[in-house]
């Protein structure tokens, strides 16, 4: 499930962007576990939550020099910048770069992870 959503599911989607994994979920019959095994999907679900993590080690620095206003506005700019790509991607390069971005938007508009008292 991809952000609430079972998107990496949809035919749709998987037909565009993921076509042997649409393939093979058809083909299975009894064992669902294994119509998604495919590493490019596996990344493409993960990256948001990768690129959080890593951003998380350096979220509080930037917070920290260049202060709470500007490090939301930036995660801002990271949120539109991730959702057009993710929207406009016709590949899965632009997809997941789209994801990673998102993730850094993520990270950093999270106070908690700040060290300024709110």
């Amino acid at each position: 499930m991809v952000g609430g959503f079972a998107v990496d599911a949809m035919d749709v989607f998987l037909v565009r962007l993921f076509p042997k994994v649409y393939a093979r979920k058809h083909r299975a019959k009894e064992n669902n576990y294994c119509k998604f095994d495919d590493q490019r999907l596996q990344l493409f679900t993960s990256s948001l939550y990768l690129a959080a993590l890593a951003a998380s080690f350096r979220a509080s620095l930037v917070s920290m020099r260049f202060g709470l206003k500007c490090t939301m506005q930036s995660a801002s700019i990271f949120f539109l910048i991730g959702v057009r790509l993710c929207v406009g991607a016709i590949n899965i390069f632009m997809l997941n770069i789209g994801r990673i971005s998102l993730g850094i938007g993520v990270r950093l508009q999270e106070p908690g992870g700040t060290t300024f008292p709110l």
